[in-house]
């Protein structure tokens, strides 16, 4: 008789938790629907108003985790968990991991002033931590950035705040720097002339300021010239792999001959080791 009463206990205990697993399990599955779909309505109101992108998701971002914590919050109380309780806990466990994790606070600080002082935005192309690509997101703990070579870098926030940031979108435009090397033979204002002419045709070269080329440095083989011109940042390596074919054609259609080192031997009575030619490449 006993055995049955307690088979009846444990059944209708087993039922009531299997009911409320159940339950629990719905309101997770439908709460995280709804705070999807917020945050959605959200983000659409943020770029009705125009807000930077770098902004929304920073804010939606903190407004994601703090509905996901209620929502944690929520189902253990309905559990039957004492919430008060575990509010308490949830701060002392938040002080033992702060003090444990410093690093992640400093992290979520340092976002905090990127997202103040703005000195990028997603979109800029920059160089940060020692990382050079495009900001694809500003995180609550780390920004995304996506290099050159399309490989997705994650960076700790607090390591690019404590470093120098360089904002190549922050400026209208931006300077292509190469050099051309000439033979000693060539005259170089004929080559300064027929070099500017042809780097004004490169497409999203800037005609204001004009692109700059001048006599950089002299070496064995003869002038060496600073080619630069000026381009916006969208353009650059379009730009910089241009001006190189255009120095390249531009010395060639010219019939300028290659430059070469050029060494003097002196002491020995056979002229013809008085000379040795060294061609460059």
């Amino acid at each position: 008789m006993k055995f049955n009463e307690i088979s009846q206990v444990a059944i209708q205990l087993l039922t009531q938790f299997g009911l409320k697993l159940v339950g629990a399990i719905v309101l997770w599955l439908v709460a995280q629907r709804l705070i999807d779909f917020g945050l959605k309505l959200l983000r659409r109101a943020f770029r009705n108003q125009k807000v930077e992108p770098t902004i929304i998701n920073y804010i939606l971002n903190i407004i994601g985790v703090t509905l996901r914590i209620v929502l944690i919050v929520a189902v253990l109380g309905f559990f039957g968990v004492e919430t008060t309780s575990f509010a308490a806990l949830l701060a002392a466990a938040g002080v033992a991991i702060g003090a444990a994790w410093g690093g992640l606070l400093a992290n979520f600080a340092a976002g905090a002033f990127l997202i103040i002082f703005r000195p990028f935005k997603v979109g800029d192309f920059i160089t940060a931590a020692g990382v050079t690509g495009t900001v694809v997101e500003i995180g609550l703990f780390t920004s995304n950035i996506n290099t050159p070579d399309n490989v997705l870098t994650i960076v700790a926030n607090n390591k690019i705040f404590s470093d120098n940031i360089q904002n190549f979108s922050a400026n209208p435009y931006r300077r292509v720097d190469l050099l051309a090397q000439l033979h000693q033979d060539v005259e170089h204002n004929e080559a300064i002339a027929l070099l500017k002419a042809k780097i004004s045709q490169i497409p999203h070269v800037l005609s204001s300021p004009a692109p700059d080329i001048e006599i950089l440095d002299f070496n064995l083989a003869g002038p060496v010239l600073a080619v630069r011109p000026y381009t916006s940042n969208e353009h650059y390596w379009q730009v910089y792999f241009d001006t190189n074919k255009a120095i390249r054609e531009t010395f060639g259609e010219a019939g300028y001959p290659a430059p070469e080192h050029r060494y003097t031997v002196r002491g020995s009575s056979n002229p013809e080791v008085n000379a040795f030619v060294s061609p460059l490449g």
